[in-house]
């Protein structure tokens, strides 16, 4: 009698389209392509000191409704233009979502909004979104948490961040050395930094890892390590880590590594204390030390919709504009934070 040893708690493998269909399917245009690449381009230029103006990368806590998502996308590319001397300004575009225990994974895992979890439609639906923000000349910005998906978006992407959850996690430290854009580490969930220096510097390195081709065939992927990695403190363990001492601590542990302008806050998570109105005056402080001559802050991160706060995914029917998982600011207090920024500095 044969003894089943392996995939006994596996109940379905369904196949899903190579890379390569899904790219073909939903190709990039010329334009999208020059907003990427200007994104990209940008973003390198502002971690290595050639650019001075802040980054500021805002948008929904998760995508997961496209015509809500392409509003908030075309009132950006217009403030964008606002602002485009002092600021680079980036979307936030959040398709997967780490969760502590269970919840909704995300528009990709589930674009219904179901539990169907329609993955095939959710790669689908992400590149389409995608494809939509770049075309109005908007970078966007996203966390990436399963290895495979970068095959089928990352050419849409400006800068990627790898959550507080996976940073200490080889397989993501990996992915990084091998992605084509600037890549943000978060500090660890406790706070500590450790755990995203540790990160940095082995995203910079060259790796062999398993992954898969743009055929979707199971390969060796081989990388050459990314040069752009970075640090992004988002709070943690009950306390903010966005004061100017938290940043000249940091400063001193990435010159160590020979960085010297590799910091962006996260005003949300922690250093809001989880609370959507705390954001500004993270902000605030942040810009502060900008315009005092801090060299070592190059960007920031707000959680921002077209409506303030947060609903149950459960609410029949949704909010119009307004975030499924962490609270958001509202656009209004959003464009205001960003003149006043683009205002006050030099």
């Amino acid at each position: 009698m044969s003894r089943q040893t392996t995939n006994v708690r596996v109940t379905q493998f369904e196949p899903i389209p190579s890379p390569e269909s899904i790219l073909g399917a939903y190709p990039i245009t010329e334009k999208a392509a020059e907003t990427v690449l200007q994104g990209r381009s940008e973003l390198r230029k502002a971690l290595s000191g050639e650019d001075q103006r802040l980054v500021v990368i805002t948008g929904p806590c998760s995508i997961h409704d496209p015509k809500s998502a392409l509003e908030y996308a075309e009132k950006l590319a217009e403030l964008r233009k606002k602002v485009a001397d002092k600021l680079i300004v980036v979307m936030r575009v959040y398709f997967e979502k780490p969760r502590t225990t269970v919840g909704w994974k995300g528009l990709i895992n589930d674009p219904h909004l179901d539990n169907s979890t329609d993955i095939k439609s959710g790669l689908k639906v992400a590149r389409e979104i995608l494809l939509s923000i770049n075309e109005l000349g908007v970078p966007c910005a996203t966390e990436f948490l399963d290895p495979i998906v970068p095959q089928y978006i990352s050419d849409l992407i400006s800068w990627s961040a790898i959550g507080a959850r996976t940073t200490e996690s080889q397989t993501h430290r990996q992915m990084a050395s091998g992605l084509s854009m600037p890549v943000g580490f978060k500090n660890a969930t406790d706070g500590s930094m450790d755990v995203a220096l540790h990160a940095m510097i082995s995203a910079r390195q060259g790796h062999a890892f398993v992954g898969i081709d743009m055929q979707g065939r199971t390969s060796v992927v081989r990388t050459s390590g990314n040069e752009f990695v970075h640090l992004v403190l988002r709070g943690g363990g009950g306390k903010p880590n966005y004061s100017r001492a938290d940043i000249a601590y940091a400063k001193v542990l990435l010159e160590e590594m020979g960085d010297s302008r590799s910091i962006m806050v996260d005003c949300s998570h922690g250093n809001s204390n989880k609370d959507h109105r705390n954001q500004p005056k993270v902000f605030e402080a942040v810009l502060k030390q900008a315009t005092a001559g801090e060299k070592a802050i190059f960007g920031v991160m707000l959680e921002s919709h077209l409506v303030a706060g947060k609903q149950s995914i459960n609410n029949s029917p949704l909010t119009y504009g307004q975030s499924i998982t962490d609270a958001c600011m509202d656009w209004q207090t959003t464009e205001s934070l960003l003149l006043t920024a683009a205002d006050k500095l030099v």
